[in-house]
């Protein structure tokens, strides 16, 4: 049995990904607190900090991982405009440490990267399209891949977009956002010439699990089923959950006024995974009422 390494794994991705990979392979999951927050039977939590490189290196050294998933990031793209030696730190730093242990024993690295290495002008992009990421956060994850191809390890990118779900203890996404905001009965702007197609976490796990089952190497796009606005992903939350979706308010990128600069279309063709992989996100509306169902159960 394969023995798989998930850091990150108290954040959304990192806790579908335990939850998926744990009934297929030997997990080992690492976080910084060290502790899980949603404990899975049969896997070994410990704690790690990729910004360690020393740390890095005795984890994997120990574990000795036939892959290893990097779920660990800064995703706060504003943040990020802020806070670059922190950014370049975790995200471009942290995956060198990672690249450079994983050389011990030659360990498959799974880096996941994002549609945010593109400028957004002709989107959906797929696996060859040139990159020209606008912001701090896309020239980060763009150096990334960077590393990870040139450290002379078996590797696979994925790219993917507006991972959204539940979990616990997680921090806000896009989706908990909208859902938080109008069960509260607020109204929310969401902008309506932003394009992409958000996944649910355990789609973007499941994809994942694929391709460490089939040993598949190089870069993959991992994404959802439908391509729509940020206001039209907002509308059919509002509409499955049964919040009045007036609370719903179109706004453009320009009014809204965000930090950092957006891909305007966005988002990633998925041919490629669907056909190598058997990758099949479901259908939008049956993704948002299955996940009603566990919103409202828990």
């Amino acid at each position: 049995m394969k023995k798989i390494l998930i850091t990150g794994a108290n954040g959304l991705l990192g806790q579908a990904l335990v939850e998926i990979f744990a009934g297929h392979f030997q997990v080992v999951a690492t976080s910084r607190e060290g502790q899980a927050v949603a404990p899975a039977a049969g896997v070994t939590h410990l704690p790690l900090d990729i910004r360690d490189a020393r740390a890095c290196k005795s984890v994997i050294r120990e574990v000795r991982p036939d892959a290893i998933i990097n779920a660990a990031a800064y995703t706060n793209v504003d943040g990020c405009e802020y806070e670059k030696s922190h950014c370049w730190e975790v995200n471009v730093k942290g995956v060198e440490n990672l690249a450079q242990a994983a050389r011990r024993n030659m360990a498959l690295l799974v880096q996941l990267s994002t549609d945010y290495i593109f400028d957004g002008t002709n989107g959906p992009y797929g696996e060859d399209d040139p990159p020209n990421p606008l912001g701090y956060y896309g020239k980060s994850k763009l150096a990334a891949e960077n590393v990870v191809r040139m450290t002379g390890i078996p590797y696979a990118i994925i790219r993917t977009n507006v991972i959204y779900g539940t979990g616990n203890g997680i921090k806000n996404n896009f989706f908990l956002w909208i859902y938080h905001s109008l069960k509260a009965g607020k109204q929310i702007n969401v902008v309506t010439d932003q394009y992409n197609n958000p996944i649910l976490a355990q789609e973007l796990a499941e994809g994942i699990r694929l391709l460490v089952e089939k040993s598949q190497y190089g870069v993959y796009h991992l994404a959802g089923k439908a391509y729509l606005s940020r206001y039209e992903f907002a509308v059919q939350v509002a509409e499955v959950f049964g919040f009045p979706r007036e609370r719903v308010r179109p706004v453009t990128t320009a009014e809204l006024g965000q930090t950092a600069p957006r891909p305007m279309r966005g988002g990633l063709k998925i041919d490629l995974a669907m056909r190598e992989l058997g990758f099949a996100p479901a259908p939008l509306q049956a993704v948002l009422t299955s996940l009603k169902s566990n919103v409202e159960a828990g």
